[in-house]
């Protein structure tokens, strides 16, 4: 198999690239179902594997990667303390899965909590099943497309704050039929916290054929309601009607 090309700069002393292509390292780990080997690394970065292990002995001491039996690479402890961290200080769980719970309960589709991940992809940090027999594919830690989705216009369009504060409460709902998924519809509208700043994106999803125009109408008012509940649970600002 030939070597990955490098993407590498030539200056190996430039400490902003090191903690880049570390970083790199552990996303690539992060979004892996699995364990990877030294080899499938070097295949997912595009990086050296001298590279790689030089980096890979820091993560390791840092306690953010683990070097399993296995020879296999995997995110060690300090993945747990650093998720732990991030749901103390904003305290998503607690305020966001009981609201979700609540759209279960009114029978939406499949309801979940979506934030920007990088550039190009969302990520899905909590999600709870329908009560439906059939569903669609979401799950927990899954990163989709930042683009497509009704999550993911929520999360592009109102980023700013600014459009959000202006907007009445109808333009804060966004939709998606087959855009993603050509089998799947969905339905979000955002969560703000202080200083308007947005949080995320509330959003039910499901097979396609269940989106008629009247559940559409229904989920919408859903919806929109848990994403209000949401942003006061968090001590956000909701937009004022215009």
């Amino acid at each position: 198999m030939p070597a990955p090309t490098s993407t590498e700069p030539s200056d190996k002393s430039d400490g902003v690239a090191a903690v880049d292509r570390a970083l790199h390292i552990a996303t690539a780990l992060a979004n892996s179902p699995q364990a990877l080997t030294l080899t499938e690394l070097s295949n997912v970065t595009g990086m050296y594997k001298s590279t790689l292990l030089r980096l890979l002995a820091s993560l390791e001491r840092a306690g953010l990667v683990t070097h399993r039996a296995d020879k296999r690479y995997a995110l060690g402890p300090l993945a747990f303390v650093f998720g732990r961290s991030f749901e103390q200080v904003h305290g998503l769980q607690g305020a966001i899965q009981p609201i979700l719970q609540w759209l279960v309960e009114q029978g939406t589709e499949s309801p979940s909590f979506h934030v920007r991940h990088d550039q190009s992809h969302r990520l899905c940090l909590m999600r709870i099943d329908s009560n439906h027999s059939t569903l669609d594919r979401v799950r927990t830690g899954d990163l989709l497309p930042l683009h497509k989705g009704a999550a993911g216009k929520v999360i592009t369009t109102l980023e700013q704050g600014s459009q959000a504060q202006t907007a009445a409460a109808g333009d804060l709902v966004f939709t998606s039929f087959g855009e993603r998924d050509p089998l799947c519809g969905a339905i979000a509208a955002p969560v703000f916290g202080p200083s308007a700043s947005l949080l995320g994106a509330i959003s039910v999803s499901g097979p396609l054929e269940r989106f008629s125009e009247l559940a559409v109408q229904r989920m919408k008012t859903l919806v929109l309601a848990a994403a209000q509940r949401a942003t006061h649970s968090l001590g956000g600002k909701w937009p004022s009607a215009s």
